[in-house]
């Protein structure tokens, strides 16, 4: 999906026009909807799987602990 977004703008870019857009303006941004599409859904996937394996910040066993985050108190 991306990179038929990439490939859609780079056509725009360079003059060259699909024949199903009527406008390359068009054309230009639907590659840049595709493209970004693209790229939040790989990104929501990795998201997903860091959460499945608990690799976020946030959780209960996180790796990002530091040492300041415990109940001392000075």
């Amino acid at each position: 999906m991306a990179t038929y977004g990439i490939k859609l703008m780079r056509d725009a870019f360079f003059g060259e026009l699909v024949s199903i857009f009527f406008h390359i303006y068009i054309q230009f941004f639907i590659g840049l909807v595709l493209f970004i599409g693209g790229l939040l859904f790989i990104g929501g996937f990795i998201v997903h799987r860091d959460r499945k394996r608990q690799l976020t910040k946030g959780g209960r066993n996180n790796r990002y602990k530091h040492h300041h985050d415990s109940n001392e108190t000075n």
